[in-house]
Order: structure tokens, then C-alpha cells, then sequence
């Protein structure tokens, strides 16, 4: 499923999640007593659990012991939510003519129902999550296929327009050259004893570079910017100023 999809069905879900918890705040309301203090005070357990379910979908985790956390006040927060709604809504629903075991049913329905859309909620955040992070690699490793090309051309040396001698003036004969001058002027022969000098070590480019600590950053998500850098061959402060210029060349969504 492309990125774009996804976030329309995240769109959907959302508003799925809404309609059930709505429903279970107009329960709530219903069964308090004609007040505000009352009425707000059955209404907040949905509400939470509402807020709950988009800071988990929203806001990610990567240590196991903050993400259990996390979860296990989630769920707290939704038995909570589920206790006080369903039987709000079980005496709502006897009030206004339910009979038999239909009062107790219907609770159950819009409590499952907020349910299954929480949990669709969070999953779509973790797939949205894992293709924005491909479609930034794909635009990172298009970017260092643009710049090789560029960067495996060596700058070509300016050579020097040959001197042409000044033509002699009327009456003035052309001095031969000299024996120095005509010695000077030969090519020097080359031996194979020269010794050739190493120049100086290149640089990889930038867009390799940044291509190369995302792929790093992919395979090894928990890896420190230290620990990249170490990898590439580079320092610390080296890898956030490409990431920097990286930044400023992609353009912005």
C-alpha cells in the first residue's frame, strides 16, 4: 500500500475512533446527573482514552522498557474507560425502553468498536513510519547517484598560451638563439626513475556520505550518531553538518 493511501485510511480510522468514542460520551453524559460538574466529569474517561490512543500512534518509542510502560498505562486507561462507559450506557439504554439482554449488548459494540479502531490506529502509525523512512533513504540514495557523476570528473589543468616571439624591427637583423637558449628551450627527457608523489587523499562526496549513514541508520536503528560517524570514517561533528547540507538540498513537502 503506497504512502498516500495510508494516510487516508489513517484519516478514516481516526474519524471511526471518534464516532465511537463520541457515542460513549453521549452515553455517559446521559446517564449523569443534570449538571456540568457531573457531566464532566462521565465524560472523561473516553476523552482520555481518545488522547491516549493518538500520543501512542503519534509519538514513538525505541527503549523496550518506556514503550511497555507506555502500553501498560494504555491499557489501564481503557479498562477504565470500558468499566465506567459500559455501564453508563447499559442504564441509558434501559431508560429510554431497551429490554432483555439488549441493554447489556449494546455497550459492548461501541466499546469494541473503539477498540479495533485504536489498535488499527497504532499500526498504521508504525507502517506510515516505516515507508516515510524508505522514501527518505530512496530520495537520499537518488541524490548520491546525481552527484557521482559530477564528483568522478577531475578539474581540468588551464594550460598556458604558447609566447610567440616579437617580430624584429625594420633594419634590425634576427639575433640567432643563443646555445643556453636553445638548450632551455628543449623538453627534458623523463627518466623511469622519477619518483611520483601521492596527492592528496580525496573526499567522498556528501551525498555518498549522507546515502551511506541512512543505510547504517536503517540496519541499525539504536546506532549513535558516534557510533555512524566511527563507521563512515568520519567525525561527529563532519556527519551533522552533511546532514545539514542534506536538509537544505532536498526540497521541502
Amino acid at each position: 500500500m503506497s504512502l498516500p493511501r495510508l494516510r487516508r485510511v489513517r484519516w478514516a480510522v481516526r474519524a471511526t475512533l471518534a464516532l465511537g468514542v463520541a457515542a460513549s460520551v453521549t452515553a455517559n453524559i446521559l446517564h449523569a446527573q443534570p449538571n456540568p460538574i457531573s457531566q464532566a466529569i462521565a465524560a472523561w474517561p473516553p476523552l482520555a482514552l481518545l488522547l491516549t490512543v493518538e500520543l501512542i500512534s503519534r509519538v514513538p518509542v525505541h527503549r523496550r522498557g518506556l514503550a511497555f510502560a507506555r502500553l501498560a498505562a494504555t491499557a489501564t486507561i481503557a479498562g477504565i474507560a470500558a468499566w465506567v462507559s459500559y455501564w453508563h450506557m447499559a442504564g441509558v439504554a434501559a431508560r429510554y425502553g431497551e429490554t432483555g439482554a439488549s441493554p447489556y449488548l449494546l455497550p459492548l459494540s461501541v466499546d469494541g468498536l473503539i477498540v479495533v479502531a485504536s489498535v488499527c490506529l497504532v499500526e498504521l502509525a508504525a507502517r506510515i513510519n516505516d515507508a516515510e523512512r524508505a522514501a527518505a533513504g530512496e530520495r537520499t540514495a537518488q541524490a548520491a547517484r546525481a552527484a557521482e557523476p559530477a564528483a568522478a570528473q577531475p578539474a581540468q589543468p588551464a594550460q598556458a598560451a604558447p609566447q610567440t616571439p616579437a617580430a624584429p624591427g625594420p633594419g634590425v637583423e634576427p639575433t640567432p638563439p643563443s646555445v643556453e637558449q636553445s638548450s632551455a628551450d628543449r623538453p627534458k627527457r623523463t627518466t623511469s626513475k622519477t619518483k611520483t608523489t601521492a596527492g592528496p587523499r580525496q573526499r567522498r562526496p556528501v551525498a555518498e556520505t549522507a546515502a551511506l549513514a541512512a543505510a547504517i541508520e536503517a540496519v541499525q536503528p539504536d546506532a549513535t550518531d558516534a557510533d555512524i560517524a566511527r563507521q563512515l570514517g568520519i567525525s561527529t561533528s563532519r556527519l551533522r553538518a552533511i546532514r545539514r547540507e542534506m536538509r537544505e538540498y532536498q526540497p521541502t513537502n
